[in-house]
């Protein structure tokens, strides 16, 4: 595997929505993208599973220069207030410098609040989830499991796979048919799917 990729930077809170971002966190590990925890500070939080993760990184330390990707997985917090306002802040001087964002679940909301969904096409848990947050990007909102514009995916909380493909297409860990047969074997269960892998080297 490569070993100068730039990390992965997976945002870690309190009542992080723990099974939202597993496919695209294991499969970028798979490929030789370190993947860091990075929280509002280096103590522990616990997700809405119980899982305890103690953060590699605090988010004041984040810079976008160090980074391949910004994942920004659902919890509660999101929406009960601004505590997680500063991973919203960080996503656009992600996206302000070229480095992509990947938001899935209540993080649509907080970068709906941000303004970084009015001017790109992104979808969510449901339209008017986002309109309740009064932003000014719903005429770009799509009907679909996950969506790219850019460097930003985004997706709703029930489509952790989706959301994991359009991740690893965005990074080029998959491509094409590889990516698509992924994508079936992981969603539908597609054995022909695994054929496609092996043959690729991907399984």
């Amino acid at each position: 595997m490569n070993g100068t990729r730039k990390p992965v930077h997976l945002a870690v809170y309190d009542t992080l929505a723990d099974w939202e971002t597993g496919h695209a966190t294991a499969h970028l590990a798979r490929a030789g993208y370190p993947v860091h925890t990075v929280g509002p500070t280096t103590d522990s939080v616990t997700s809405i599973g119980g899982l305890r993760v103690q953060p590699d990184l605090a988010l004041a330390g984040l810079r976008p220069e160090d980074s391949s990707l910004l994942v920004l997985p659902g919890a509660d917090l999101w929406d009960a207030g601004d505590d997680l306002a500063p991973f919203a802040r960080t996503a656009r001087s992600f996206l302000d410098a070229g480095v992509p964002v990947a938001a899935i679940c209540g993080a649509t909301a907080g970068l709906a609040r941000e303004g970084l969904l009015d001017d790109r096409a992104h979808t969510s848990a449901i339209s008017f989830y986002l309109a309740a947050t009064g932003y000014a990007g719903g005429e770009r909102y799509v009907e679909a499991d996950a969506v790219t514009d850019g460097g930003l995916v985004t997706a709703g909380p029930t489509e952790p796979v989706a959301f994991a493909r359009e991740v690893l297409g965005l990074l080029g860990v998959y491509e094409g048919e590889v990516l698509d047969a992924w994508y079936r074997l992981f969603h539908d269960s597609d054995p022909q799917a695994y054929a496609v892998l092996e043959k690729a080297g991907a399984a």
